[in-house]
């Protein structure tokens, strides 16, 4: 079944996952898209703010994105997203996490330009075994709206 645009009223969405994150994975993001000391380094993450080895927030992004893909957005009527609103990394990614996703709807409306789609505004928040949030995102999408509610 092929979600659309009423199958997302405010609330709460869903929960998703378990994603279990490996030292080798944060390791092999690192060294391609974020070679910073703290992700590469288990010395020098020690010394830095973060206090130990951590994963990119940009890979919590990834694993965040690839979390939604799995969990709702290869099964709605999605034609895309505006944008990202804001991002917020609130905790450090560490090997060995279990990741679970949730997502609420904040806002949906139909749009006023386009009224065959609607905008699904959702805020998704990626936590760690302990329920530790670790990254926050809030992003539109432009989901199609179901045949004859226009």
């Amino acid at each position: 079944m092929t979600l659309t645009f009423e199958d997302f009223p405010p609330g709460r969405f869903g929960t998703f996952g378990p994603r279990h994150v490996t030292r080798d994975e944060i390791l092999a993001f690192a060294a391609e898209f974020d070679p910073q000391p703290m992700h590469l380094d288990e010395e020098a993450a020690a010394k830095s703010m973060l206090r130990g080895l951590s994963g990119s927030g940009w890979h919590l992004c990834s694993l965040m994105m690839r979390m939604m893909a799995d969990g709702f957005i290869t099964r709605a009527a999605s034609l895309g997203s505006p944008g990202v609103d804001e991002v917020r990394w609130l905790s450090p990614l560490r090997p060995g996490d279990d990741l679970m996703l949730d997502v609420d709807v904040v806002e949906a409306r139909a749009s006023k330009s386009r009224p065959e789609l609607g905008i699904v505004k959702f805020k998704c928040t990626v936590r760690n075994a302990t329920g530790q949030a670790l990254c926050e995102m809030t992003s539109p999408i432009l989901i199609k709206r179901r045949e004859g509610a226009v």
